[in-house]
């Protein structure tokens, strides 16, 4: 009997072998024909990640132009294909099989959870269908209130700056976006000066560089040894920093939760300002998929020129009164001059997939099923074929004559595809306030020259340096 066992056991592991040898004998055949990074036995490229953020930046850069339109790198057993050309890029993102995220969010797992931007599969589906009307036009000209609220509150404060000779507008636009978000989003006042607020912000910036510590360093991503390690000690404190700040906004909106239903088809404009939170809880308490620890990763997930000044008095004029949403609609000029900031400087210039079956891709490679795909959102920007002088910023990029031609993956800042980012109009409608806000009382002189401002990759796109503005006060046209 023992011998029996002992034969159907061997005979197993023997198919489980060969099996294993042949798809791997397929899947290094399909990678080996695809241009890599120079790579050593065992480590692969490994040596090429261990660098500081800005030297990593600067290292991705150049092997963007240097392999377009797709390269290789393995780091152990893992092997990474990025792609740079949006006709390849289409054919990831536009797939409804393809929309698994990689490897590289396992680090945001002990923070975000399962949340909409790291779960898959009909997790993420349930997520989507639930948070989407969080989103509709209707409740975003709603958060208009809130938007200008902040964007008030940080217009006096500037006032102030204008006696510096310059001021760092990276803590100014934190400031107002995490405020923006806690109220509109979680229906809860932040004060930017209390220690609660302020310990939240260095957390944040904390756990950003551990992440990039961790992707770049692939033995981190292995739990059982992780976990001896200092840093994991460490990012635990941290997350949990993150998560009592959360759970305390939560609470609070709970007890004053009395919305029975926000989640019917109909679009009636609703009578009181929701927030987003409001609609999860809603979601809960309605028997849907969603749960306590659910709802707070949807939580934390959310907490990650003259022609412009012209096209402002041509609209509000010289008076003080507050903008219409149809009054942001119509800012056209401005509306390209973010959109080319965007494609200047993407919020997150990389996203990752992982294949679920073999796919051809546009370049002439084949890509093996569970092969991880990384999509480098800044150097599809920086294409010179697609944007000639693409380190120059030119709104007029995206008139509608120069882009009528362009294929419509070549400008993607909020990803594309049915895992688009879902707040994108929020993003847009958030930041037009605040920049109309200011352009209305300040003249603003650049500091540093773009080519002066060195990048680096943290959660997301960042100037090591920060971003230096000297702020002036506007003098109104009294003759217009």
């Amino acid at each position: 009997m023992f011998i029996y066992l002992l034969r159907v056991l061997l005979s197993f592991f023997l198919v489980f072998a060969i099996y294993r040898f042949l798809v791997n004998r397929r899947r290094n055949a399909l990678l080996s024909k695809i241009p890599g990074l120079p790579s050593f036995p065992i480590v692969g490229s490994l040596f090429n990640f261990l660098k500081p953020s800005g030297e990593l930046w600067v290292s991705f850069r150049k092997n963007a132009v240097q392999y377009f339109p797709i390269y290789k790198f393995w780091v152990f057993n893992i092997s990474v294909v990025a792609l740079l050309s949006p006709e390849d890029i289409e054919i990831i993102l536009s797939s409804s099989k393809h929309i698994t995220k990689s490897r590289l969010y396992n680090a945001l797992h002990s923070w975000l959870g399962r949340g909409l931007l790291t779960s898959n599969g009909e997790k993420w589906r349930n997520r989507r269908k639930i948070l989407t009307p969080t989103f509709h036009f209707h409740i975003l000209e709603q958060f208009m209130e809130t938007f200008m609220e902040q964007s008030r509150e940080i217009v006096n404060k500037l006032e102030l700056e204008c006696e510096k000779p310059w001021t760092d507008v990276v803590p100014v636009a934190g400031e107002y976006t995490l405020n923006s978000i806690c109220e509109s989003a979680m229906g809860t006042r932040m004060k930017s000066e209390s220690k609660i607020y302020k310990r939240y912000i260095e957390t944040v910036q904390r756990i950003g560089e551990i992440y990039l510590y961790i992707v770049t360093h692939p033995w981190c991503d292995f739990q059982p040894t992780f976990i001896f390690t200092p840093t994991y000690w460490y990012l635990k404190k941290l997350v949990k920093i993150l998560h009592s700040f959360s759970s305390s906004v939560i609470q609070k909106r709970k007890e004053t939760f009395q919305i029975p239903n926000l989640l019917s088809k109909g679009t009636t404009k609703p009578k009181k300002r929701l927030a987003m939170l409001d609609f999860l809880i809603s979601a809960m308490n309605s028997g849907q998929a969603i749960n306590d620890k659910g709802i707070q990763e949807e939580v934390d997930t959310f907490i990650f020129e003259q022609k412009v000044v012209d096209e402002i008095e041509q609209i509000f004029g010289n008076t003080d009164q507050d903008p219409t949403y149809q009054d942001f609609n119509n800012l056209r000029y401005l509306e390209k001059v973010l959109k080319e900031s965007l494609r200047m400087y993407p919020s997150v210039p990389l996203i990752s997939r992982l294949t679920n079956e073999e796919i051809e891709t546009h370049s002439g490679y084949v890509l093996p099923k569970n092969t991880i795909v990384h999509i480098h959102i800044y150097d599809l920007h920086h294409n010179s074929t697609i944007y000639p002088d693409p380190y120059k910023f030119d709104p007029e990029r995206f008139n509608v004559e120069n882009s009528k031609h362009r294929h419509p993956f070549a400008y993607i800042p909020f990803s594309a595809g049915p895992r688009n980012c879902i707040g994108q109009r929020f993003a847009y409608l958030e930041i037009k306030v605040i920049l109309v806000a200011i352009l209305r009382k300040f003249v603003l002189d650049p500091v540093d020259l773009p080519e002066d401002i060195s990048l680096m990759v943290n959660l997301i796109l960042r100037s090591k340096n920060g971003v230096k503005v000297k702020f002036r006060r506007r003098k109104i046209n009294t003759h217009k």
